[in-house]
C-alpha cells in the first residue's frame, strides 16, 4: 500500500507560483491541481497535491517558510487508498520508507492537543485511577489492564519528549502541567473515593495489606520496571511518528503509571506510608523511563532523517 498524504492549500494569488514551484521540485509529489480564485475565506487560489509520506515533512517545512500557514491555509490528511501509477512512482522516488518518516508538524499538533489540561483529560485520568484503585484492592489484573488502557497520560509524556527535541518550552510547560496536575487531581479524588468505598464496606485495609500476587509489583519497583518503561517509551514514540496509533493501547497496558498512582492514593487513605512511597517510586520511575526513551527516540529519528535528506541528490 502506498503511504501518501493529500495536501489542500489556500494560497494568496501572489504566492501561488512559488507554492507550485516548491511542490514540483519536491521529490515524491504528484497529482498537482491548481484552482485559480477558488477560495473565498481566505481569498486566493486552491492548490492540491499528493505527496509521499516520507517527503511530507520537507514539503510542509517549505510551505511554512513561504508563510502559507499565516497568509493562507495548509490542510493535510492521510490517503487510505491510492490506485495510481503516478502515486506509486512518487512513493518510490521519495527517499526512505513512509513508515519511518516523521511529520514534525503533525507530531507537534497532535501532542499539543493531547497534552492540554482539559476537563476531558482530567476526567479520563481520574476515572482510570479510580478503576485501578478497585483493581489493586481486589487484586484484579483485568481491572488494572482496563485502567491502563483508559489512562491518557501518554499524550503529555509525548508532548514533553517532542518539546525537548524541538526546543519548544511552551509545549514542555503545557505538557508538564497536564501531567502533574492530572495525576495530582486524580490521586486526590481517588483518596476520597477510597474513603467512601471503605465507609460503605467495599474497601478494607486488610485487602490492601493482604498478599496480592497479581498487583503486588505495583508498590515494589525494581530495574525491570524501568526497563519496561524505556521499551514502552520507544514503542509509544514510534507508534506516534509512524501513524500507527493503534499500538498505543499496547504501550498503555505495559507500564504501571495509573495503577501506581491508584495504589499510592488508596494506601494514603489508610495511612500506609510504605505502600504509598513504593507506589510513588514506581510512578516516577515509569514516567522517567518513558520520557528518556521517547526523547532519545525522537532525537535519533531527527538525526536519521536529516542525514538522509543531506544524502539525497
Amino acid at each position: 500500500m502506498v503511504a501518501m498524504l493529500h495536501l489542500r492549500l489556500i494560497t494568496p494569488c501572489e504566492k501561488t507560483d512559488d507554492v507550485v514551484r516548491l511542490i514540483e521540485k519536491t521529490v515524491g509529489t504528484t497529482h498537482l491541481v491548481v484552482l485559480p480564485d477558488s477560495a473565498r475565506d481566505p481569498a486566493g487560489d486552491v492548490v492540491m497535491c499528493d505527496v509521499a509520506r516520507e517527503a511530507g515533512d520537507e514539503l510542509l517545512t517549505g510551505l511554512r517558510e513561504l508563510g502559507l500557514d499565516s497568509s493562507g491555509s495548509i490542510a493535510v490528511e492521510s490517503i487510505d487508498l491510492s490506485l495510481s501509477a503516478r502515486a506509486d512512482k512518487a512513493e518510490a522516488d521519495a527517499p526512505g520508507e513512509g513508515a519511518d518518516a516523521v511529520l514534525w508538524e503533525h507530531l507537534s499538533d497532535a501532542t499539543h492537543e493531547e497534552s492540554t489540561l482539559s476537563v476531558t483529560y482530567l476526567a479520563f485520568i481520574t476515572l482510570a485511577t479510580m478503576i485501578a484503585a478497585c483493581g489493586v484492592v481486589l487484586d484484579n489484573a483485568i481491572l488494572i489492564v482496563g485502567a491502563m488502557a483508559v489512562g491518557p497520560e501518554f499524550g503529555p509524556l509525548a508532548g514533553i519528549c517532542t518539546a525537548i527535541v524541538q526546543r519548544r518550552p511552551r509545549l514542555a510547560l503545557r505538557s508538564l502541567t497536564a501531567l502533574l496536575v492530572g495525576f495530582a487531581a486524580a490521586m486526590a479524588v481517588t483518596v476520597g473515593f477510597s474513603l467512601f468505598m471503605d465507609a460503605v464496606g467495599l474497601f478494607t485495609q486488610d485487602q490492601l495489606k493482604a498478599d496480592r500476587p497479581n498487583t503486588g509489583f505495583i508498590y515494589a519497583p525494581d530495574w525491570f520496571s524501568f526497563v519496561v518503561a524505556v521499551l514502552a517509551g520507544i514503542a509509544g514514540t514510534l507508534s506516534l511518528t509512524s501513524a500507527k496509533s493503534g499500538l498505543l493501547v499496547g504501550v498503555a497496558i505495559s507500564v504501571t503509571t495509573v495503577p501506581a498512582a491508584a495504589n499510592a492514593a488508596v494506601a494514603l487513605s489508610y495511612g500506609d506510608t510504605k505502600q504509598t512511597w513504593g507506589s510513588t517510586e514506581q510512578l516516577l520511575l515509569n514516567l522517567l523511563g518513558i520520557i528518556l526513551a521517547g526523547t532519545a527516540t525522537l532525537a535519533a529519528q531527527k538525526w536519521f532523517w536529516s542525514r538522509q535528506r543531506k544524502n539525497t541528490p
